[in-house]
């Protein structure tokens, strides 16, 4: 009686106050989650900002691709392919350099407002000069604040045209208009907040083009409408009855910060969430023999590594990045702290992508990485700190290096934070070490390929802010390779260049890549409809009932 009043009780109360009950409401009393309503626990301490323009976080990325349209999207049935989001249609020119779409017909955005082929070019334009960690994905096809409102541009309201600098391969364009930095923004909603700006050497433009609004706001037409983000407590979003496609099927989806596995899966017994995101093997496996509790995975084009600084006059030496391959105890990773949930896999393409390299070459040897560090004028080690957001698995396999660089010399300090404060200094390179992850941008062989190696600008006010940018390591002729990459319309070609160009990155980068994730969840039994995707940007919870 006392549940179905609470069931009741929910329905009519404000998603803030729902939450407060739902965390308020002790196990014994609160046997199962409201019917029209999806709670998931997850690691959410990453989010920064809620802008498609700026955020570039994994867990920001998912609520996007729920909240907010795109052009087009990768193809769940067929990763190989791209289907149209907003787009019905598209064509590419002869000479493979402007992109035409054409809209489907009578589209809104949640506000109730109608999407053209404006509103496309805008958030291009806006993207582009906003100039946020994840404009690169636009601006490396040529575009500039300059350029963009001729480059990117309406022909008609239901037609958008994008012209794109050189004839790259067509699938490596779609595939990056199917990143969350292409989302599609109300522009009349956006701009009735738009903040005016002084312009100065750090501001080009006389506006904010509604960041500041954006960072905790809504402006999309995705299945779901964000409701309210609060930091490191939760992120709500309800079902939008204007979306085109098929209406979400629960009126609400609550994702719940809960950043120990333990307590999620506790929480999962008891009723209190549907979904526990960040099961580690031990509780997935406790998970997985309870009758009332399902399991499921997904390879995730997502990579875990560590990455040296070569600001650090130690870390930069070839000789030194070579010997911590060494000293990487993959083999107990493997069988303990990733069992489930990650393969090792030292290459930076996830298997899955096109020319991924399926190659392991590095154990641990410490006798072989001695002879490195002596050779690079270290043989008793040297001091270094590690930054470790504080979840697992990163920071078990942080401190697993502890103690393996320690048998050669070298003692590592973990210095610990949340999501935030570890990407933050990682971003401003004033690291020393860094051990996180990396999910491809789009779902094209150069997402990763380019940000590990790229770094046109390698000073501090460089703008393209790429991995290898942030560990201040230039690679000139690898770059230039994944750039020669990018014109191969010949996938078996270009999948060679791939390959060779991850054989010679094994062999010299500050980059230790350690494991490819395999994404698991676990859930009620209850729940309908309920996968993973390929991608950190592919777990769509619309399809999902109860």
């Amino acid at each position: 009686m006392m549940i179905t009043k609470l069931n009741r009780s929910f329905r009519l109360l404000s998603a803030g106050a729902a939450l407060s009950l739902l965390m308020a409401a002790a196990p014994a009393a609160f046997a199962e989650t409201p019917k029209d309503t999806l709670v998931e626990g997850f690691a959410i301490d990453d989010i920064i900002t809620m802008d498609p323009g700026e955020a570039f976080e994994l867990s920001t990325a998912e609520v996007t691709s729920n909240t907010y349209s795109l052009l087009v999207r990768l193809d769940m049935n067929d990763t190989s392919k791209i289907k149209g989001d907003l787009a019905d249609s598209w064509t590419v020119s002869d000479d493979g350099l402007t992109y035409t779409f054409k809209l489907k017909p009578d589209l809104k955005f949640a506000s109730g407002n109608p999407i053209t082929a404006e509103d496309v070019a805008w958030s291009f334009e806006r993207a582009v000069k906003l100039d946020k960690s994840p404009a690169f994905i636009l601006t490396q096809f040529g575009l500039t604040g300059d350029n963009v409102t001729e480059k990117a541009k309406a022909a008609d309201p239901t037609t958008f045209t994008f012209t794109v600098d050189k004839a790259y391969a067509p699938s490596f364009v779609l595939n990056c208009l199917t990143a969350t930095v292409a989302s599609v923004v109300d522009k009349k909603l956006v701009m009735e907040h738009v903040k005016p700006v002084t312009v100065d050497a750090d501001h080009k433009y006389d506006n904010d083009f509604g960041n500041e609004w954006l960072k905790t706001n809504y402006a999309g037409s995705g299945a779901y409408k964000l409701r309210e983000w609060r930091a490191n407590e939760v992120v709500v979003m309800e079902r939008n009855d204007n979306y085109y496609g098929e209406k979400a099927k629960l009126n609400r989806v609550i994702y719940r910060y809960m950043k120990e596995s333990s307590a999620q899966r506790l929480a999962l017994e008891a009723g209190d969430i549907d979904i526990a995101r960040n099961l580690e093997p031990g509780d997935l496996d406790a998970v997985s023999k309870n009758a009332d509790l399902a399991t499921t995975n997904a390879p995730k084009s997502t990579v875990y590594y560590v990455s040296l600084n070569s600001k650090n006059e130690n870390l930069k030496k070839p000789e030194v990045q070579e010997a911590f391959k060494y000293l990487v105890d993959y083999d107990a990773i493997g069988a303990t702290l990733i069992k489930g949930i990650g393969e090792i896999h030292q290459t930076f393409l996830p298997t899955g992508q096109l020319g991924a390299l399926n190659e392991n070459p590095y154990k641990l040897d410490v006798a072989k990485a001695k002879e490195l560090l002596a050779k690079a004028g270290v043989p008793d080690g040297f001091s270094v700190t590690m930054d470790v957001r504080n979840t697992q698995p990163v920071t078990g396999i942080a401190e697993s290096m502890q103690q393996t660089l320690a048998q050669a010399g070298v003692k590592m300090e973990i210095i610990p934070g949340d999501g935030k404060q570890t990407l933050t200094k990682y971003r401003a390179r004033t690291h020393d070490m860094y051990i996180g992850q990396w999910g491809s941008d789009y779902f094209d062989p150069n997402s990763n390929a380019d940000t590990f190696t790229s770094n046109p600008d390698n000073s501090d006010a460089g703008t393209v802010k790429t991995l290898a940018w942030r560990n201040t390591w230039e690679a000139p002729e690898l770059d230039k390779e994944t750039k020669a990459a990018l014109l191969e319309r010949d996938a078996a070609k270009r999948a060679a260049m791939y390959e060779d160009i991850q054989k010679k990155f094994l062999a010299n980068s500050p980059f230790v890549i350690i494991f490819q994730q395999i994404e698991v969840a676990g859930y009620r039994k209850s729940l309908k409809d309920f996968k993973l995707g390929p991608s950190f940007d592919t777990n769509y919870v619309g399809p999902i009932s109860k």
